[in-house]
């Protein structure tokens, strides 16, 4: 298998380290929505994020919190989003589990802008039976 993140953890690429513990490692992206843009991912490999164990999966969530608000304090940020893009649909270009922290400023120019959609008459129930049912297995 050929993951650019695992070869980041193992010191085979380069990268500006900003975090790391047992489970996580955090870095920034190489090509950043804005200065400051910080990756943290899993240590162990997991292709997304219903693959990854919930232990693993607090243990990246605690360290994403911790490396929000360093960036927020440090970078002086009016703002951050945290970003997880699921399967090619969502965006995912890498294959690794990661959260992306995007320090954000009121004047950035970056705007998510999705074009969003209304529910016809009874279809909003529709859905929503359908993801109960769902949780509930």
């Amino acid at each position: 298998m050929d993951c650019i993140f695992c070869d980041i953890i193992e010191g085979k690429s380069e990268a500006e380290i900003i975090y790391e513990d047992e489970r996580v490692i955090s870095f920034l992206d190489i090509r950043p929505v804005n200065y400051g843009h910080t990756l943290v991912i899993t240590k162990n490999h997991y292709e997304n994020f219903l693959s990854v164990p919930v232990k693993e999966l607090n243990a990246v969530i605690k360290a994403a919190r911790k490396i929000a608000e360093a960036i927020s304090i440090s970078l002086k940020t009016d703002g951050f989003n945290i970003v997880a893009n699921n399967g090619t649909a969502a965006g995912q270009s890498v294959f690794h589990f990661h959260f992306h922290i995007i320090p954000r400023y009121n004047t950035d120019k970056f705007h998510f802008r999705p074009e969003l959609k209304n529910y016809s008459n009874g279809s909003m129930k529709e859905f929503a039976d359908k993801i109960r049912t769902a949780v509930k297995k």
